[in-house]
């Protein structure tokens, strides 16, 4: 029996892959859709026992730690913290943990060929499997930081809301176009950095893969978890878009009055004009 023991954090929204693969001497050129690979080979100057070993990162900003124990985590991401700062103060806030057994034939209960969102159990091992529970693993962990910031963001609208029901509302525009930001920023990561939509490479030349792809997409509620972000994002929006046309409007009015005192104020200052040049003018 061999077990194998995950561990994907979420730390920030991007990492720069290529220049960590730089300074590990990989030349390849890393895309959106890409995760580089630090394995025994390139651990050897940062762990004491790097066999087995290795971790994946995410380019948008998760890591996923194989066979690695917690202060052996702690030393590959304080190393490279000082190539990458965006890994500096690195925290385990919002982290997933996730074990596969590799078992023989011989040791198999036909009940226990299964996986759940906290293990699988195999008797089959390939690379395809690690790779795509690594993907699964950093893409859920992802949506769980943007979840919990988006839920952040709805508190903070509820307070404007209710302000707005008691007639204090006072938005700046800074204010809605920060929100505003956040509420894209969102749409950005979900869409285009974790590519929720997207299968990973390995499942379009692997039946296999695909299958298990799509099996672990729907344990760990990727599409649903992704389109609930979406709705609150799409509420979100439009929450805001009431907000700017409410802020715009009383711009507006504040606005009239001003000109309406100053042509008060102005045929107050011609009349004044008007009485003092003429003091002995009939009303």
């Amino acid at each position: 029996m061999n077990l194998i023991t995950f561990k994907s954090i979420s730390i920030c929204n991007e990492i720069n892959l290529n220049k960590i693969a730089s300074h590990f001497g990989i030349t390849t050129k890393f895309e959106w859709e890409d995760f580089l690979k630090l394995d025994a080979t390139h651990l050897k100057g940062v762990l004491k026992e790097p066999e087995s070993k290795y971790v994946n990162i995410f380019a948008f900003g998760c890591l996923v730690f194989v066979n690695l124990q917690h202060h052996e985590m702690m030393d590959i991401l304080n190393y490279l913290a000082a190539i990458e700062p965006r890994l500096k103060s690195a925290h385990f806030d919002f982290s997933d943990d996730y074990m596969l057994e590799v078992r023989e034939e011989s040791e198999l209960i036909e009940s226990d060929a299964h996986f759940t969102n906290e293990s699988m159990i195999t008797t089959e091992y390939g690379h395809y499997q690690m790779d795509i529970v690594c993907i699964v693993l950093a893409k859920s962990v992802a949506l769980e930081k943007i979840e919990s910031d988006i839920e952040i963001l709805l508190d903070e609208i509820e307070l404007v809301i209710e302000a707005m029901q008691t007639g204090q509302l006072s938005v700046s525009d800074e204010k809605i176009a920060r929100i505003s930001a956040r509420i894209l920023n969102f749409k950005y990561n979900t869409i285009s950095s974790i590519m929720i939509l997207d299968k990973p490479d390995v499942t379009w030349n692997n039946k296999k893969a695909e299958d298990l792809y799509g099996s672990m997409s729907h344990m760990f509620e990727l599409d649903e978890r992704y389109n609930k972000v979406q709705m609150k994002s799409e509420t979100l929006m439009d929450i805001v878009q009431v907000f700017t046309t409410f802020t715009q409007h009383k711009k507006a009015n504040k606005l009239e009055m001003m000109i309406i005192i100053l042509i008060i104020i102005e045929i107050v200052i011609s009349l004044i004009d008007f009485f003092h040049l003429n003091p002995f003018s009939p009303i």
